[in-house]
């Protein structure tokens, strides 16, 4: 993980050596150290200073067409400090009514499912999808819409900065690692993915309005679930 922020007495040292070797540059002249007015950056509260400054950016956003017919955007919820990042697709009508990722049947089973490992929105999750608006008739989010919205995405990842990440969903998963593979051949084992200097565990597995359309899918979902619960049972984390 990187850090979370840069004192200004490093930013003071940075700037000081730039004018020295300005000054060099220019034939050996040093003015002298001038007065530099710098301050440390948020460390404790930058991370929901930006989440906060995303949704708002997200209400006035007009990037996509899926901006036309939404009611209200969903940026996301949860922990402000997760051990897991869950991102799934796209919000739907029941998203859509109240600003909430996953409240719907769909949403009810996910909380289930991240129960059953130890994990809640409440304590230790952070629930997001890859965009934020509702596509019309639920349909599956387009390229240029995914990509209209992936800086949104990425900021949030860099402001949490979870130990891990879950992608529920083909669309989510192949979004996050560039990848064109079927959803069956990304699940199954972590794969790394790197942001701006961080590489968080990323596990692919099926969406919960999958399983609710197929039961075979549950156990080979369950068999994801309890990879992530291995892993974060050997950091500490509750089970």
């Amino acid at each position: 993980m990187t850090d979370k922020g840069m004192r200004a007495e490093e930013k003071k040292s940075i700037a000081f050596f730039i004018d020295l070797a300005s000054g060099f540059a220019r034939g050996g002249y040093f003015r002298g150290e001038r007065e530099y007015c710098f301050s440390d950056d948020s460390c404790a509260d930058g991370g929901s200073d930006s989440l906060e400054k995303t949704a708002v950016s997200l209400q006035n956003c007009k990037a996509c067409r899926l901006c036309e017919k939404r009611k209200n955007t969903v940026p996301g919820e949860g922990a402000p400090d997760p051990l897991v990042m869950v991102i799934g697709e796209a919000p739907g009508a029941d998203e859509d009514a109240c600003g909430r990722p996953f409240v719907g049947k769909a949403g009810q089973l996910l909380d289930k499912m991240l129960a059953s490992i130890g994990l809640s929105r409440e304590s230790n999750c952070f629930i997001a999808n890859i965009v934020k608006c509702r596509p019309p008739e639920n349909r599956e989010p387009q390229p240029d819409e995914i990509a209209a919205c992936s800086g949104f995405l990425e900021s949030q990842i860099q402001s949490l900065k979870p130990r891990y990440i879950l992608c529920v969903g083909r669309l989510s998963s192949q979004a996050l690692l560039h990848s064109a593979e079927p959803l069956g051949k990304l699940r199954g084992r972590f794969i790394d993915f790197v942001t701006a200097g961080m590489t968080i565990p990323l596990l692919a597995t099926y969406h919960p309005s999958a399983l609710l359309r197929n039961e075979d899918l549950k156990r080979p979902c369950w068999d994801d679930l309890k990879l992530l619960r291995a892993a974060l049972g050997a950091e500490g984390a509750p089970r």
